[in-house]
C-alpha cells in the first residue's frame, strides 16, 4: 500500500491508454511521456504498459506502508533518485521537488498500481472523467503482484526540447500561404492553458481564407487544430476524438511536447 501525504497541482494514474474506442468517442489518454512510461515500468520489472503515477511539476510526497521497489523518469525532481531502480522500506515517506526542466514525472511501483480498469485501461481521463480520479492527499494505492525481474541498470531520459515532426494535415488549404511551412519557420511558446487536452501556442496567428464553418470529423492525439483566433493547439492525450476547426498536421510523437512548460519555446518540422 501507498499513500499519498502531499500533490504538486496534478498528479494522475496512467499506462497506456486505452485505444480503440473513438467510435464510442472515448479519447485515447494515457501517458503524455510515453517513453519515460515505459522506462520506469521496465526499471522495476514490469510490462511497460503497467499503471503508473504521472506527476505535474512535482511536490508528490508518499508514505510507503509495505517495503516496495519503485522507480522515477521523465522530469527530474529532488527527493530521490532518478532512472534507477530504488527500495523503500515500510514506512519510509518520499518527497519530490520541483524539477528545474521538464514538466512530467512517472511513478512506477513493482508490480504496478491495482486500480480498476475502464474499457481495458487504468488511466485517468481528465476530459470525459473515466478512469480514477486524480491522486490526492490522502489516497491510498494498491500494489499489484509482482512479475518481471527488477533492472538493476539505470537510464537517463533526455527531457530537453526537440523538434516535433509533423505531417500534413487534411485542412491545410483552409489557411493561407504554406501551412507547415509558416508552421515550421515561425516561432511558438507553449501557453499557460495547456493541459491534458491539448498544448496551446502563442505566436503570429493564421490567417484563415475561408470563413464557413467546417462540420465536426475525427481526430487524434497530436492533430495541430488552428481555432477561430488563428493560434494553434496541439491535440493531447486527452484531446476529444472529433472536432470542427482545420487540422493542418499531425505531430508525429507526443513525447516531443509532454515535457514542455509554459513559456517554452517549440518548433516544429514538416516530415
Amino acid at each position: 500500500m501507498i499513500e499519498i501525504v502531499g500533490t504538486g497541482p496534478l498528479v494522475t494514474v496512467q499506462d497506456l491508454g486505452r485505444g480503440g474506442h473513438a467510435a464510442l468517442g472515448v479519447p485515447r489518454s494515457g501517458a503524455f511521456d510515453r517513453a519515460a512510461l515505459r522506462l520506469a515500468n521496465r526499471l522495476v520489472g514490469n510490462d511497460e504498459g503497467a499503471a503508473a503515477l504521472e506527476v505535474l511539476l512535482g511536490g508528490l510526497a508518499f508514505t510507503v506502508h509495505d517495503a516496495a521497489t519503485v522507480a522515477l523518469t521523465g522530469a527530474v525532481c529532488g527527493g530521490a533518485d532518478h532512472g534507477v531502480a530504488l527500495t523503500v522500506p515500510a514506512g519510509t515517506t518520499v518527497r519530490l521537488g520541483v524539477p528545474a526542466r521538464g514538466l512530467r514525472t512517472y511513478l512506477a511501483v513493482r508490480g504496478g498500481f491495482a486500480v480498476t480498469a475502464v474499457l481495458g485501461s487504468c488511466s485517468t481521463d481528465t476530459l470525459s472523467g473515466l478512469g480514477p480520479a486524480p491522486v490526492v492527499a490522502g489516497s491510498r494505492l494498491g500494489v499489484g503482484a509482482a512479475r518481471g525481474a527488477v533492472s538493476g541498470e539505470t537510464a537517463a531520459l533526455d527531457t530537453r526540447p526537440r523538434a516535433a515532426l509533423v505531417d500534413p494535415g487534411p485542412r491545410a488549404d483552409w489557411l493561407a500561404g504554406d501551412a507547415l511551412a509558416l508552421l515550421a519557420a515561425r516561432r511558438w511558446t507553449v501557453r499557460g492553458d495547456s493541459d491534458r487536452v491539448g498544448v496551446r501556442l502563442e505566436g503570429p496567428p493564421f490567417t484563415r481564407t475561408r470563413t464557413d464553418e467546417l462540420p465536426s470529423e475525427p481526430t487524434l492525439p497530436g492533430a495541430i487544430q488552428v481555432p477561430a483566433d488563428g493560434r494553434p493547439i496541439v491535440f493531447g492525450p486527452d484531446a476529444p476524438v472529433t472536432g470542427g476547426y482545420p487540422v493542418i498536421g499531425v505531430v508525429r510523437d507526443l513525447d516531443a511536447l509532454a515535457q514542455l512548460r509554459p513559456g517554452d519555446p517549440i518548433r516544429f518540422a514538416r516530415t
